[in-house]
């Protein structure tokens, strides 16, 4: 038997035994599902060519002086990103972990740095996921002028030139004031995002947390690089605090603890192969 073959074997038997299901998500979980996970400035130039005619990387673009600056730059990154995750329909691995989900008699919870919405989408309940970095879908005052977030409106709609990556059109505004809208995203030097929707997750995750039997829950991370590092640490330590194994599919950086159980293949890959263990029994 390969290591892969006994990874994927000790990953089934610690599914199986669980009786919480904690799944801790990076970029890595959409790739599957063919959304951009901008691996280096290479791989986002590729998704954004406009970005790499202005010479921007990610973390330029993704700042809120543009809101300030250029808001028809700001919300044709956000909101060419926005119609991108609306359009995609979550890989076939969202249904596996939903469906392992629900046959946990302590339930499961969504970690994930993700902003794209995909568990949603998938069906898991928002009062079951912590947006750690917040939502794309989710929107607020860009000065602020108070914590609100809101849900983006149904008919909201960007029209992105792809040339120059500027939106046209009215823009979000704000709920409250009338002012100009940004994305309930945290992002780089960001003095201004409103934490109020991730903090009340944050406060549901860790009463989960407390009711949960130590040696019984599983963390599955699946897809959180080391480039930003807060999905796989938080991983780390969850699963060491609850004396649990940590199962982490990555294709590239799987290495992990001493107790780890490492998956160097892709989401989709690595779920399925679980999931056809555990149906065999």
């Amino acid at each position: 038997m390969s290591a892969l073959d006994e990874n994927i074997r000790r990953a089934t038997e610690a599914v199986a035994a669980a009786e919480a299901l904690l799944v801790c998500a990076g970029a890595g979980m959409g790739v599957d599902s063919g959304l951009p996970d901008f691996r280096g400035t290479e791989g986002f130039w590729a998704a954004y060519p406009p970005a790499a005619k202005l010479g921007l990387k990610f973390v330029d673009l993704a700042n809120p002086k543009w809101f300030e600056r250029d808001p028809a730059l700001a919300w044709g990154f956000y909101g060419h990103r926005f119609e991108l995750y609306r359009a995609t329909t979550p890989h076939a691995g969202f249904a596996i972990l939903r469906r392992w989900a629900e046959k946990m008699p302590r339930g499961s919870f969504v970690f994930t740095s993700n902003v794209d919405g995909q568990f949603a989408r998938a069906g898991f309940a928002e009062e079951n996921q912590l947006e750690c970095h917040g939502s794309l879908l989710h929107f607020q005052c860009a000065k602020p002028c108070c914590a609100a977030t809101w849900p983006a409106p149904a008919d909201t709609r960007f029209a992105v030139d792809e040339a120059t990556l500027r939106a046209g059109g009215e823009l979000p505004r704000c709920s409250v004031c009338g002012g100009l809208a940004r994305p309930n995203v945290l992002m780089f030097d960001d003095a201004t995002w409103s934490p109020g929707r991730s903090a009340a997750q944050q406060i549901r995750f860790r009463l989960w947390l407390r009711r949960l039997t130590r040696g019984k829950l599983v963390v599955v991370e699946i897809g959180a690089g080391t480039a930003v590092p807060t999905v796989r640490q938080n991983a780390e330590q969850l699963a060491s605090a609850a004396g649990t194994p940590l199962i982490r599919i990555n294709p590239r950086e799987a290495d992990g603890p001493a107790n780890a159980i490492s998956i160097p293949t892709t989401a989709l890959v690595a779920l399925e192969a679980i999931d056809r263990q555990l149906s065999a029994g």
